[in-house]
């Protein structure tokens, strides 16, 4: 009997999906796959622009392999999410092909996150380093 129960927990576990891609940075934000080459940033609470880009770089980087100078790309901007159902969510890619959309143009004023927005994973990786205002 007792065997029984063990190989019967053993094949449910193997039947229940993993999210062995699912991932937290250390400022909380959290990261799922959407399926094989996009990938959902949800920060904590609405997130800010770091926040998102941070996300898509630590995820790019650990998970998926990317190097340094390999690019991420917006997907689709803040929106629902697919994966959570929170209300603050983007989705990114590695792939430009995944991009409906032209790149946008880049520029020193970044207003929001667009699809067709894109950065280097080490330009994104900078804004983990940036810590939150805090007034007293």
């Amino acid at each position: 009997m007792k065997k029984q129960l063990i190989a019967t927990a053993l094949t449910a576990a193997l039947l229940v999906p993993v999210s062995a891609e699912a991932f937290t940075t250390p400022r909380g934000v959290r990261v799922n796959p959407v399926d094989d080459v996009v990938f959902e940033v949800i920060p904590k609470s609405s997130g800010s622009y770091g926040d998102f880009w941070c996300g898509a770089s630590e995820y790019a980087r650990r998970v998926k392999g990317a190097g340094w100078r390999d690019l991420v790309y917006v997907v689709r901007g803040r929106g629902d999410s697919v994966t959570t159902g929170r209300r603050s969510a983007a989705q990114f890619t590695l792939s430009p092909d995944k991009v409906d959309l032209p790149p946008a143009p880049q520029g020193w004023l970044a207003l929001g996150i667009k699809p067709g927005d894109r950065m280097s994973v080490q330009q994104a990786r900078n804004y983990c380093d940036q810590f939150p205002v805090r007034s007293n």
